[in-house]
């Protein structure tokens, strides 16, 4: 069983095929009986993540900076929720529990995350895996920057071959990552 750290937005998209993906990640996480590790939030694709994963019978950690409790997007109903000082901490409490990590489509803060992991990661903070869930394309850009970037001699061979991207939830759920 693994801690599955998930990256993803607080708001609802207009393309419910994102809705959809997100809970067809949740299912399998649940399934698979690995532990959803995730934001904390009832909003958006967040809260279909953990209400999904809750629905299958999932275990589910959230962590939330205190600032963000207060505003009422805290999900109260999770097997486990974690409150931390700020974003910085709640970045960094991810990254700790986390055993790979999956960034699903999303906002400004979904990119922070994953770029931050990723940075980690080529600077030898930790050595997890990662990967883009590029649902519909979303994330053909950033493959082509990451691209750019390799082959600009921005990010090395090495650490370039760590990237991954799936195409589809079901390609995910049969890779070694997920296994």
């Amino acid at each position: 069983m693994k801690n599955i750290t998930v990256f993803l937005g607080s708001k609802t998209p207009k393309n419910p095929v994102y809705i959809e993906s997100v809970k067809q990640l949740a299912q399998a996480i649940a399934q698979k009986n690995h532990t959803l590790i995730y934001g904390g939030a009832k909003v958006g694709t967040m809260g279909v993540l953990a209400d999904t994963a809750l629905n299958n019978g999932g275990k589910v950690i959230g962590i939330m900076p205190k600032v963000l409790t207060d505003k009422e997007v805290l999900h109260t109903n999770l097997t486990e929720t974690i409150v931390v000082k700020d974003m910085h901490e709640r970045k960094s409490k991810l990254q700790e529990i986390g055993d790979i990590f999956v960034t699903m489509p999303g906002g400004c803060g979904t990119m922070e995350e994953i770029f931050e992991v990723i940075t980690w990661n080529q600077i030898g903070i930790h050595d997890k895996p990662y990967c883009f869930i590029n649902i519909d394309g979303f994330y053909d850009g950033i493959r082509m920057y990451l691209t750019n970037a390799n082959e600009l001699g921005f990010i090395s061979n090495q650490d370039f071959e760590k990237i991954h991207f799936f195409d589809s939830i079901q390609s995910f759920i049969k890779s070694d990552l997920f296994k």
